[in-house]
């Protein structure tokens, strides 16, 4: 079975951080953005096999939304 799961990306001199809201605790990095992909993809599915079938959907079934804002300083 496959699932659609949202990662975060943050860039900074080091390379790239890269996690999974929706899995507490799951995060990886890399040099480039292909290595973090490549990198959270497998700690996604590493972290998802010691769970059952249930608790998987139970917690890649709730949405997340993310959004830019924009915000004055005085």
């Amino acid at each position: 079975m496959t699932y659609n799961v949202n990662v975060i990306y943050e860039k900074d001199e080091n390379g790239y951080y890269v996690y999974c809201p929706q899995l507490k605790g799951c995060q990886s990095q890399g040099d480039t953005f292909e290595e973090a992909r490549d990198n959270i993809q497998e700690a996604i599915e590493l972290y998802l096999e010691t769970m059952p079938p249930d608790n998987v959907v139970e917690l890649l079934g709730h949405e997340i939304i993310t959004s830019t804002i924009e915000v004055a300083l005085a």
